[in-house]
C-alpha cells in the first residue's frame, strides 16, 4: 500500500505540479523554517537523508532556481540553504494539489473508525522506533550490520 500510494502521490505531483516528491519535501522544510533558511546539515538531518542526497537535490533546485545557498558568516564550512521567491511560489502552488490527493487517494477512503484506529497504530510504532535498535539476525549471517 505504501509503494502504491507514495508512487500515485508523486506521479500526481510530477504532472500536476512539474515537481518530485523530494523538491516538496525540501520545499516544505524550507516553508516552514524560520526566515524561510536552514542549515543544510539541519535539513539532512530533519529530512533523514544522506548529505550527498541532499547536496544533489539541492544542485537541481538551485539550478531551476527555488532555492539558493547562503554563506553561514559564523561556519565557513556551512552554508544556509534558503527558500527562493520562485520556490515559496512552487510549494504555495503545489500545497494545495499534493493535500487534495493525499484526502482522495487516502483520507477519504478511511472510516472515522479506521483513521482513529490509524492513528493509534502510527503512535505505537512512532514510539517503538525512538527506541534503541536491537540487534538483529539475517539469514546466513550472524548478525545483520544496519540492515
Amino acid at each position: 500500500m505504501q509503494t502504491r500510494l507514495l508512487g500515485r502521490l508523486n506521479r500526481s505531483l510530477s504532472a500536476e505540479c512539474a515537481m518530485s516528491d523530494g523538491d516538496y519535501a525540501v520545499l516544505v522544510s524550507l516553508s516552514e523554517a524560520p526566515d524561510s533558511r536552514v542549515r543544510a546539515f539541519e535539513l539532512a538531518r530533519d529530512m533523514l537523508w544522506e548529505k550527498s542526497r541532499l547536496s544533489h537535490q539541492l544542485t537541481r533546485m538551485e539550478r531551476r532556481g527555488l532555492v539558493k545557498r547562503e554563506e553561514c558568516p559564523s561556519d565557513a564550512r556551512g552554508a544556509f540553504i534558503v527558500l527562493t521567491d520562485l520556490g515559496r511560489t512552487a510549494i504555495h502552488a503545489a500545497a494545495p494539489h499534493h493535500v487534495a490527493d493525499v484526502r482522495r487517494w487516502f483520507i477519504d477512503v478511511l472510516t472515522p473508525e479506521q483513521l482513529d484506529a490509524m492513528s493509534g497504530i502510527v503512535d505505537s510504532v512512532l514510539i517503538a522506533l525512538d527506541e534503541p535498535p536491537m540487534p538483529t539476525t539475517c539469514p546466513g549471517e550472524t548478525e545483520c550490520t544496519g540492515a
